[in-house]
């Protein structure tokens, strides 16, 4: 029998879940919920995503029933960061994802948003806002209201065992960049180190945020992004990480999960 909790704490839901295979299963009906919703609404989903194990833990997406009642036609695909490697390189969260996912379902081509990777860190991420803006300006992408930033229908981000999230790091200038939709970084603390990325508005005013986090060597950073929402200096990413008027759901792994103060399955 499936076992996994809800919990609501302070602005967020924590989903926990005993197995990667149910947390899986339940972040495939959250997104086709969403698909579904927002294709109705607005007639196109727009969905942007990370890399990591992220994409491993979105195959229950490509498969039945969703790979037949997903309306794949109406998606659009972004990144809310990549490395700046080739397309084809190990390291492409482009690649990650188009194994894992574009190559399973019937996306069309021209809806899938990848960053340049013959151009330089700069020079990508210039290009990729520029893209962002168009497609907001076609309505493409929906625009938050309460700012002119994007309002992605969906950010899909996983969160490192240093609590950062796409490539914002922990202390690096990139997180208090405000008036950029994309940013670079030549000096990222994980290899590679150039990569580029949301910044933290873009992120923030989606309608829908999902931290997906699992395995036991991320515990510590949970239970001290989990226990630190309401303080007036966030130190790490993920806290930091705050839809304006949006939702945000953090999917974790009972592995994840073990150091928070709730007992999910007693």
């Amino acid at each position: 029998m499936a076992r996994s909790s809800v919990i609501h704490k302070d602005t967020r839901e924590l989903r926990i879940h005993e197995s990667l295979d149910e947390l899986s299963t339940d972040l495939a009906d959250y997104i086709a919920e969403l698909s579904e919703l927002y294709v109705k609404e607005r007639g196109v989903f727009c969905i942007a995503l990370s890399g990591g194990s992220l994409i491993g833990l979105l195959r229950k997406i490509c498969e039945a029933p969703y790979n037949k009642t997903v309306d794949w036609a109406r998606w659009h695909f972004f990144w809310a960061d990549e490395r700046v490697v080739s397309k084809n390189h190990p390291d492409s969260n482009y690649k990650l994802a188009k194994d894992g996912i574009l190559s399973k379902v019937p996306v069309i081509p021209s809806h899938v948003h990848s960053m340049n990777d013959a151009v330089s860190a700069e020079a990508a991420a210039n290009e990729y806002e520029f893209t962002i803006r168009q497609l907001v300006r076609t309505r493409v992408i929906d625009v938050s209201e309460m700012s002119d930033c994007p309002k992605f229908d969906l950010v899909l981000l996983e969160m490192g065992p240093h609590g950062h999230v796409a490539s914002l790091f922990p202390e690096h200038d990139a997180l208090n960049e405000k008036d950029e939709w994309v940013t670079f970084l030549t000096n990222s603390p994980n290899p590679p180190p150039e990569r580029i990325t949301f910044t933290l508005p873009v992120i923030n005013s989606a309608s829908n945020v999902a931290v997906v986090v699992t395995g036991e060597h991320k515990a510590e950073a949970v239970k001290s992004v989990t226990n630190s929402a309401g303080t007036d200096c966030p130190s790490l990413p993920a806290q930091m990480v705050r839809p304006t008027s949006g939702k945000l759901v953090w999917f974790l792994d009972s592995a994840a999960a073990s150091q928070l103060d709730v007992s999910p399955f007693s």
